[in-house]
């Protein structure tokens, strides 16, 4: 299993060498993705993927002025991709919730209300909503 840290001391030629991983990934993942996820870790057994992606402790808009902090994750949803040089892919989905401490409700981001406008492509939104059900 490969880990990702990006908590790294930057060095500029890593940061060069990520920034064209970043782009390489880019190019297998659902347009958009990586603006609310981040890909956490690659497995790699016989002939199958599995990209672990893990959604960005970044609150909806609508909830940005209430007092919250983050409250884990929802369980995780498995998702068959479209298949990289003839191995069979896998996203392991993990969407995040959070806490809004003054009302103790927990709330995530709701998809369908992510607003048009946004750097989320219609390929994704469509990738999310059929995610969700």
């Amino acid at each position: 299993m490969i880990y990702f840290d990006p908590g790294f001391y930057f060095d500029p030629i890593r940061a060069q060498i990520m920034d064209v991983y970043k782009e390489l990934v880019k190019s297998f993942l659902p347009a958009g993705i990586l603006e609310y996820f981040e890909l956490i870790s690659l497995e790699k057994e016989g002939e199958h993927i599995r990209l672990h992606l893990q959604e960005k402790d970044l609150i909806p808009e609508e909830y940005k002025s209430q007092p919250h902090r983050s409250n884990g994750f929802m369980d995780e949803i498995k998702v068959k991709d479209f298949p990289i040089r003839e191995l069979f892919v896998t996203l392991h989905i993990k969407r995040r919730r959070w806490l809004l401490t003054k009302e103790q409700k927990k709330v995530s981001r709701d998809w369908n209300l992510v607003a048009p406008g946004t750097r989320m492509t219609s390929e994704f939104s469509a990738f999310l909503k059929e995610v969700i059900r």
